[in-house]
């Protein structure tokens, strides 16, 4: 398993940031690895709604389809699966002067053969999380307000 974490303060009230990435076809705007994001099923953004996630890692696309596992008024958990992989963001949230501190943590556990590569792709994985410290915080602030 490989786990990444990172803390950012976001110029978002807590409410307005949550309301942003619960709706995960916002990855386009913040995740450098997203190609494409694509909700999968109709209506508002709640537990249980489904989006089909495309990316590309170590130069192959890759598509994984995520559900909204949980949803609270603190706390986002994505959970994406493909046949090789099951990755999961948890996102925390607290306010923090005039903005929102958000604990962004991802999770990936590889499957079958897959697992062998694990030690090889942790430094991958840490790039792309200091992408999306990088890139999260002004996304949000330009697609939030």
């Amino acid at each position: 398993m490989i786990n990444v974490e990172r803390i950012l303060v976001v110029g978002l009230s807590l409410p307005e940031l949550v309301t942003y990435l619960e709706d995960f076809a916002h990855t386009e705007d913040w995740d450098p690895g997203t190609m494409s994001c694509v909700r999968l099923d109709d209506g508002p953004v709640r537990t249980g709604a489904r989006w089909r996630n495309t990316s590309v890692f170590r130069g192959r696309r890759t598509d994984l389809e995520y559900r909204l596992d949980v949803r609270e008024s603190a706390r986002l958990r994505f959970v994406g699966e493909n046949k090789t992989v099951t990755a999961v963001d948890d996102l925390r949230f607290s306010v923090d002067g005039n903005g929102t501190r958000l604990t962004y943590r991802a999770s990936l556990t590889f499957k079958g053969l897959a697992k062998l590569a694990t030690p090889f792709l942790r430094s991958d994985f840490e790039r792309l999380a200091d992408g999306v410290s990088t890139r999260l915080p002004a996304a949000a602030v330009a697609k939030g307000t």
